[in-house]
């Protein structure tokens, strides 16, 4: 019994912290980048920045299908410091799925289907993109989030005024993020190992409409053994393309940890995201699943 604790916390560690390794170049490199925006832009070309991610979307969407979950972290930050769209995070996340294209590589899933499946979901997560921008332009939760860079930079300089630079302040703010995501990763891992695949795998056979409900639940879950599990159980034939869809559109990997985070001042809007990311999901999933659309 022991052996098997120590054993499955030995593989959390080891996971967490190759997946956490992963995400350190995209990290710096985004905080480096606002860093250096924090100093140099002002209030007018801030704004003008913001402005550009009209079509955010349509990057996000592209990005996003890169199996790297790293982008969707990154956006979040961007995000967090008011430069980039809701509908342009969206975007990301619905197009991410972290471990899904080389699990399909691996597994030799033919080209045909994973292009299918990578296509649709950036045509998906762009459309949703847009979609989520022009909607919420109507509602007191705006197109556009106010600049945050300051609010963001400040709270990991805390009490220290001194100016140490560029790549110093970026280091220190990687830093703690990385921190941050590793500590949880290792607790979501030793969460899932221990729940067992065997056990999702019986929740969300022959359920089309609970399996979508639930796959979507599973793939909100910032680790990417949810997946590396959602993915499987595609590839085994136990979940449909509705299934897949639903779990991996909502599947962005460490973003949501991020986003909470690095926006931890504003935790409504992080529900709110939350939830609107689900409820797509869950509609892409059902709509799949109402026209038997099959990969």
């Amino acid at each position: 019994m022991l052996e098997s604790i120590l054993e499955k916390l030995i593989d959390s560690v080891k996971d967490a912290t190759i997946d956490t390794l992963k995400l350190i170049p995209f990290l710096f490199i985004t905080y480096l980048i606002m860093e250096a925006l924090e100093r140099k832009t002002s209030d007018a070309s801030a704004k003008k920045l913001t402005d550009v991610g009209r079509f955010g979307p349509i990057l996000g969407g592209i990005i996003g299908i890169i199996p790297q979950c790293g982008f969707s972290a990154a956006a979040s930050s961007l995000y967090a410091g008011g430069l980039i769209s809701i509908g342009t995070l969206i975007s990301v996340f619905l197009s991410t799925s972290d471990e899904m294209l080389p699990l399909f590589i691996s597994e030799h899933l033919a080209l045909p289907t994973i292009l299918k499946i990578l296509l649709s979901k950036a045509l998906i997560a762009v459309f949703s993109g847009f979609m989520v921008d022009t909607l919420l332009s109507f509602t007191r939760f705006k197109y556009k989030t106010r600049q945050r860079i300051s609010e963001l930079c400040e709270e990991e300089h805390g009490d220290d005024t001194e100016d140490k630079g560029v790549f110093i302040d970026a280091l220190r703010h990687t830093i703690h993020i990385t921190i941050f995501i590793y500590i949880i990763s290792i607790i979501l891992t030793l969460l899932v190992e221990s729940l067992g695949s065997d056990v999702i795998r019986s929740f969300l056979t022959n359920r089309l409409i609970i399996g979508v409900l639930l796959t979507a639940l599973i793939g909100l879950i910032p680790n990417c053994a949810s997946s590396i599990i959602i993915t499987q159980l595609f590839l085994d034939g136990m979940i449909t393309t509705g299934q897949l869809m639903s779990g991996l559109m909502v599947n962005a990997g460490v973003g949501l940890l991020v986003l909470f985070r690095t926006n931890n001042h504003h935790p409504r809007e992080n529900f709110k995201i939350l939830c609107m990311l689900y409820l797509i999901g869950i509609f892409w999933g059902f709509f799949f699943e109402i026209f038997n659309i099959n990969f």
